[in-house]
């Protein structure tokens, strides 16, 4: 293992700067910084998911294993250049993906992020993953990004959308199911 952290506070980064994983400086505020600190969002969010009561063993499994992903990937982003997350973890996310929503009936409508502790946790994980991705596709416009970053961000989004969906059910709340009513004129 690399460096430990001895002390937590440098005072480096009180002049907006902040230092990547090659040891090179950048702006706090620049595209990668804004995407690797998303994807270090969506990972603490995938941890509220995991703090839910009720949570089955195998969506805990899996989603352990993708909060140790989305840590590489961050890593990806954090050093120019680095390839940590490779196609076989997005065709393991599409299989997961496949498992899941097998059992699901199909949608015929839209739902409302709801549907209990869990699924409603999870559907803001959701979210915060679809704005990483949203934060790489941005920096890849600019500086050298991975595709399997990009769609490993994606996958994970549908694979979130999809848990969220099992765990709504499997908590008996069930999904809530958007109704477009009309507004009167008045």
């Amino acid at each position: 293992m690399g460096n430990r952290l001895s002390k937590i506070y440098t005072r480096t980064g009180d002049d907006g700067s902040t230092g990547l994983g090659d040891g090179s400086r950048t702006g706090k505020d620049s595209l990668r910084v804004e995407a690797y600190g998303t994807v270090d969002e969506a990972n603490s969010a995938i941890g509220v998911v995991l703090a839910a009561p009720g949570v089955p063993d195998d969506i805990r499994d899996l989603l352990t294993s993708v909060q140790h992903q989305l840590f590489d990937l961050g890593g990806e982003l954090c050093i120019p250049g680095h390839a940590a997350v490779q196609a076989e973890d997005i065709d393991a996310l599409e299989r997961h993906l496949d498992r899941f929503n097998a059992d699901l009936p199909a949608l015929k409508e839209f739902i409302l992020p709801a549907g209990g502790e869990a699924a409603a946790r999870c559907h803001l994980a959701r979210t915060i993953v679809r704005r990483a991705e949203r934060g790489t596709v941005a920096l890849s416009r600019v500086e050298a990004v991975r595709g399997e970053a990009v769609r490993y961000l994606n996958r994970l989004s549908d694979l979130l959308f999809v848990l969220a969906r099992v765990l709504a059910r499997a908590d008996g709340q069930g999904e809530v199911i958007w109704r477009h009513e009309r507004r009167k004129a008045r």
